[in-house]
């Protein structure tokens, strides 16, 4: 057996959670979990095992130069690759793949937790909406975050796609959805294994990818928003939604999230002179 299938079939430990799919006597849910990726091979296997009440798992990966499909593959999943389209169109074409209509869509480094598995099983007997939402746990720098952005973060990941779909962004892709949504109890875990120096980098790729998007709509630069958005978001979050109950790490993490802010109105005013440059 070789150590992807070893590594899928054992229990999972993150921090104070564990987990054990594979002890569930259930049968498995008219459920497809669907999970978008590149280069995941680190987080993967543990992604798919915590989701095994799923009777179909989909990996549409882009491209992964490490073992990311054969790990996939190993845990049981259906692997198709598909060069990038951007956030949203990846994950629609992912989701038009699925055998089933009720489709779970996780990131390859979040897990479920027991309780949450729990819910969406209790909740899919007799399913009220067309779409739920659940409470997903940031950890960042080793500690997992209870307050400001990094708990809870609603995230709407379980809907049926024929009321469902995701959005068409590039960056910051979001579910829409006909009717009301429902909430699931239970966490989903967001367990990112990057260095600070590998979080930095990424939230660097976003805020670029974002001030294009608003670019591309034709939204301008304002300086007054340059200004106030980083300051009204430490004062939501750090302040009114405690972000200071999480310490050091609840204090990098909203100045991070604040200079992210900052950051995207500035390359988007750096983007505009751009654009004046080569008008001229």
């Amino acid at each position: 057996m070789t150590t992807e299938v070893n590594l899928c079939a054992e229990s999972k430990h993150r921090g104070a959670f564990t987990f054990d799919a594979m002890s569930d006597p259930l049968p498995p849910l008219a459920l497809t979990l669907v999970v978008i990726t590149r280069d995941a091979g680190a987080s993967l296997a543990e992604c798919l095992s915590s989701a095994r009440f799923a009777s179909q798992m989909i990996v549409v990966d882009s491209g992964s130069g490490d073992d990311t499909a054969q790990i996939a593959a190993s845990c049981g999943a259906l692997v198709i690759e598909q060069a990038w389209l951007g956030f949203g169109p990846q994950k629609n074409f992912a989701v038009a793949q699925a055998a089933n209509d009720w489709v779970l869509c996780l990131d390859a480094d979040e897990c479920v937790s027991p309780e949450l598995a729990r819910s969406i099983r209790s909740t899919l007997q007799h399913a009220q909406f067309n779409a739920y939402e659940m409470p997903r746990r940031n950890r960042f720098l080793g500690q997992w975050l209870g307050h400001g952005e990094g708990y809870p973060d609603w995230n709407l990941r379980l809907f049926d796609r024929r009321h469902a779909r995701w959005s068409e962004d590039a960056v910051h892709e979001h579910v829409l959805f006909d009717g009301n949504v429902g909430r699931l109890s239970g966490d989903l875990l967001h367990a990112s294994g990057d260095s600070l120096e590998a979080y930095l980098a990424k939230q660097n790729r976003y805020t670029t990818l974002q001030a294009e998007a608003l670019f591309a709509r034709g939204e301008r630069f304002s300086a007054a928003r340059l200004i106030v958005s980083p300051i009204f978001r430490f004062f939501r979050f750090y302040i009114l939604r405690g972000g200071f109950l999480d310490g050091v790490a609840g204090l990098v993490h909203i100045s991070i999230g604040c200079f992210n802010s900052f950051s995207k109105y500035a390359k988007l005013r750096a983007l505009e002179q751009a654009n004046r440059g080569r008008s001229s």
